[in-house]
């Protein structure tokens, strides 16, 4: 079934050619200029996923995703720029799934929507008898389940973008192994995207960040110089 993509951004130019390139990978779009219009579109008619930018007029992406969240649990992720983390964090906190730097890939922004609606529908999809869902994994203080997307440590939530799930999973697959940075690529980033080294230190600074926001202690992740990062259990 084709899956529907909303997007929200006062750039028509963005809105324009993110579309084109979401069509010609078989998605169906819906595009809005004008925040509250979206707002009231999306609440008679969620689509699959939502794309909104941050800074936008009149209303922001985080207004419009605290309004919708009030009757939506739709996908959402946002554009951000570089500066922007502040406005990042509050949104993962408000139930924003991933956000995406300007300026992007469009090829990084399909694999990202791709991966969320595929989480999205192992969420929401009963498991088949001779389908099991993948086993949490266990590591210590640390909880994963991949299969809903959650993630625990000593018991508190650690809300996660999809990027930052698959690192940490991948690190913590197999405890005190060295990943170096392009292993940790292609577990993150699919469909052969692009990104440079520092985009992966960007991710592992922003994953202790958040561990260390509900454990100040959290050293659970090792930087390995010039060989590249590994999860120690303890």
């Amino acid at each position: 079934m084709t899956a529907t993509v909303a997007l929200v951004d006062d750039d028509k130019n963005i809105l324009t050619s993110v579309s084109i390139a979401l069509q010609s990978e078989g998605f169906m779009t819906r595009i809005y200029s004008d925040p509250e219009g979206a707002l009231k579109a999306l609440l008679e008619n969620p689509a699959d996923l939502a794309v909104f930018d941050i800074k936008m007029p009149r209303m922001d992406g985080l207004e419009l995703l605290r309004r919708l969240r009030e009757k939506t649990q739709m996908p959402v992720i946002f554009l951000t720029s570089k500066t922007d983390e502040l406005d990042e964090a509050l949104g993962l906190a408000m139930g924003a799934d991933d956000y995406i730097s300007k300026p992007f890939s469009q090829r990084l922004l399909i694999a990202r929507i791709r991966a969320i609606l595929r989480r999205a529908e192992v969420s929401k999809t009963p498991d088949a008898p001779d389908e099991p869902a993948a086993d949490p994994i266990i590591r210590g203080r640390l909880e994963m389940d991949p299969a809903r997307h959650r993630v625990k440590w000593n018991g508190q939530d650690v809300t996660l973008t999809v990027t930052e799930f698959l690192i940490l999973e991948t690190l913590a697959a197999r405890p005190g192994v060295v990943k170096n940075r392009n292993q940790l690529m292609d577990a993150a980033y699919q469909d052969d995207v692009y990104v440079d080294d520092r985009t992966i230190d960007s991710h592992i600074k922003r994953l202790r960040r958040k561990f260390r926001e509900v454990d100040s202690d959290f050293n659970a992740i090792d930087t390995l110089y010039g060989a590249g990062y590994r999860f120690s259990e303890e």
